[in-house]
């Protein structure tokens, strides 16, 4: 099956960088399958995991937000951040969590910028899908 070179850059530099024959990623849209060949376009992402596939694998590759730019023989990701599974410390990520919830479920008592407390949930969900 043919392949598709693919990117994973942030700001702190390469993440990822390798082929696979199919990337599947949440856009604001929904989620993406892409092929090689696939035509060109550009669009922004959710806090998720992306998956890569090969030869029936998938490797998983935590972004936090950003973008996605598909040409027929490339992808890139550019990520405001974006951890691979050998990098995610678990127990930083559970405690995370659990500091999230906590501060959404006193939030309905206290002002809390609500926001800022999902995405801190999302982003620390996203860790413990692609860490386990």
């Amino acid at each position: 099956m043919s392949k598709v070179k693919v990117s994973v850059v942030t700001p702190d530099g390469p993440v990822y960088s390798g082929e696979a024959e199919m990337v599947s990623v949440k856009g604001l849209g929904g989620e993406l399958g892409i092929l090689p060949n696939h035509i060109p376009f550009v669009t922004p992402l959710t806090i998720n995991p992306i998956r890569l596939m090969n030869d029936g694998k998938s490797d998983l590759v935590a972004v936090h937000g950003g973008f996605i730019e598909v040409r027929p023989d490339e992808i890139t990701i550019l990520a405001q951040a974006a951890e691979l599974p050998s990098t995610i410390d678990v127990e930083r990520a559970r405690k995370a969590k659990e500091r999230a919830e906590e501060r959404l479920r006193q939030g309905q008592q206290e002002k809390i910028d609500f926001v800022r407390a999902e995405n801190a949930l999302k982003r620390a969900l996203n860790r413990l899908e692609v860490a386990e």
